[in-house]
């Protein structure tokens, strides 16, 4: 262990100190290069038309595995986060390209439905969790990354999730792959609602 600036004591193994960055001091650091694609705005659409240019419209031509999807239905189908809040943080997306839940047919809601209720057992089942987040951010001004194409949030919580990580220094620890998860969570749907 060694003291740190700052008096708190920290285990270095393996971590090398870099020369000309500054003043040393208490932390540590955990990049997180990964984000920078979301922060710069990466497959973020720069219209709100249907087709290639919105991945929720091109993801169900791909594979399962190539674009993490977990399950497809009729109207709707499963899809893994790629800027996950929490480890199997999922999306339900209707394959129609449709920017307001009061668009959606009744076969479309009925299988949001179905599919958010069948992620959370699955998810249960992979990781146990303690609780959901669940929800719908319509519009850009409610915080919609991509407003135009319709998709609802289910994000696994655990009790202390919300650590000094996220909280202070606003970072995620994701423990798994995003393809491990997608697997884990495939295989574990449930076959009925």
């Amino acid at each position: 262990m060694t003291d740190l600036p700052g008096g708190t004591p920290y285990e270095l193994d393996g971590v090398e100190e870099q020369d000309g960055v500054g003043v040393p001091d208490s932390f540590l650091r955990l990049w997180t290069p990964h984000r920078m694609a979301y922060i710069a705005g990466e497959n973020k659409p720069t219209t709100g038309e249907a087709g290639n240019g919105c991945p929720f419209c091109r993801l169900p031509s791909q594979s399962d595995v190539d674009a993490l999807i977990v399950r497809r239905a009729e109207a709707a189908y499963v899809v893994l986060n790629l800027y996950p809040y929490n480890p199997g943080h999922l999306m339900v997306v209707p394959y129609r390209h449709v920017a307001d839940y009061t668009e959606l047919t009744p076969a479309e809601v009925a299988d949001v439905a179905t599919l958010t209720q069948q992620a959370m057992r699955a998810v249960r089942v992979v990781s146990d969790a303690h609780g959901f987040n669940i929800g719908m951010n319509q519009g850009e001004i409610a915080g919609a990354g991509i407003a135009a194409h319709l998709h609802q949030h289910v994000v696994p919580r655990w009790g202390g999730d919300a650590n000094f990580m996220p909280v202070i220094a606003q970072t995620k620890v994701l423990p798994q792959l995003l393809s491990e998860t997608r697997e884990l969570l495939a295989k574990s749907w449930p076959s009925e609602g």
